[in-house]
């Protein structure tokens, strides 16, 4: 099946990296006109440089106020299809995870894909046609140990895209949740990284227990969650709202 999406504008947030880059080039690749956020300047510079976007605008996710601006300046016609992907995660037992932290993850994982949408909605249900797809992870479906905070946000974000789908479903508007397992990114990496620093464990022992635990042995690739999100943008996906579809390689 080709799926193509021209004359459809995307933006991706958290678009110059990983799993959101992946996507971007999904998109821009089957036709649509990508524009992409996120924090690094020069990481989105290199995004459209590169040709897996079209434009792009750095802002914070976790301010509203920027989101909403950056949006409005690069889309002043509206948002066809959202991605809602930037997040991140911060390893903490939970005896150890104060309030700071709990904000620190709930602003990063769920208001950012709140801003997000609050920022495209409105023209969405007045033209009648939209995608929105949330990428949560297999911990908005399941529990782990030591990220209790970004564990709970990333359930939010599921219950968010469920109620939120039943709201939309008259207006043309789909809302979906991909909820992919350990994925081969930089910023996995880095994490695996700083956890085998504060725990004195070796990283290549820590990243073998991840693929050790799916069942097809090996992490999950970015352009595998980005074929999926790609589908629930398709014109075959009308039918699918509320959703949550985890790219989890048999895990869960």
């Amino acid at each position: 099946m080709t799926i193509r999406l021209d004359g459809r504008h995307a933006l991706v947030t958290g678009g110059s990296r990983g799993i959101g880059r992946a996507i971007a080039a999904a998109l821009t690749q089957a036709g649509a006109r990508v524009t992409v956020t996120g924090r690094d300047a020069a990481a989105l510079r290199e995004t459209v440089a590169s040709g897996d976007a079209v434009a792009s605008f750095a802002a914070d996710i976790t301010d509203g106020q920027a989101v909403a601006d950056g949006i409005r300046a690069a889309a002043p016609h509206g948002v066809d299809i959202l991605i809602a992907n930037a997040g991140g995660a911060e390893s903490r037992p939970f005896r150890k995870a104060d309030a700071d932290h709990f904000r620190r993850m709930i602003d990063l994982n769920l208001m950012s894909v709140v801003h997000a949408v609050h920022a495209v909605l409105e023209s969405m249900v007045a033209r009648k046609s939209g995608r929105i797809v949330a990428i949560a992870s297999t911990a908005g479906l399941k529990g782990y140990p030591a990220v209790s905070a970004y564990v709970a946000a990333k359930h939010a974000v599921v219950g968010l895209v469920r109620a939120l789908a039943l709201e939309t479903a008259k207006h043309g508007v789909t809302v979906n949740a991909v909820c992919p397992a350990y994925t081969e990114t930089a910023m996995l990496h880095d994490d695996v990284r700083r956890a085998a620093e504060k725990s004195g464990r070796a990283a290549d022992a820590m990243l073998q227990t991840m693929r050790d635990s799916l069942p097809i042995g090996r992490l999950v690739r970015p352009e595998e969650v980005a074929a999926a999100v790609l589908f629930l943008c398709s014109a075959d996906a009308a039918a699918i709202t509320g959703t949550t579809l985890a790219i989890a390689g048999g895990e869960l």
